[in-house]
C-alpha cells in the first residue's frame, strides 16, 4: 500500500476536525446536572468549515474520512 503525505491544508483540516470532535465530546462528558455549554462554539465550527474548504475537502467526505482514518486511526 502506498502512503500519501497529506498536504499542509489537509493536515490543518484534519486537526480542525479533531478539535471539533473533542469539543463535542467534552460537552457530552460534562456534568449531567446544571446548565450545558453551547454544544459547538461557532468559532470551532467555522474553523473546521474553513479548513475543509481550503483543503478542497468540503463536500468530499469520503476523501476526508480516508485522510482522517489514515492519519489518526484511533479517532
Amino acid at each position: 500500500m502506498t502512503t500519501a503525505v497529506p498536504t499542509d491544508r489537509e493536515r490543518t483540516a484534519v486537526q480542525a476536525y479533531l478539535r471539533l470532535l473533542h469539543t463535542v465530546r467534552a460537552a457530552f462528558d460534562g456534568p449531567p446536572e446544571g446548565p450545558r455549554p453551547v454544544l459547538v462554539p461557532p468559532g470551532v465550527l467555522a474553523e473546521a468549515d474553513a479548513a475543509l474548504a481550503r483543503a478542497g475537502l468540503a463536500g468530499n467526505e469520503e476523501e476526508f474520512f480516508g485522510l482522517l482514518s489514515h492519519w489518526c486511526p484511533q479517532e
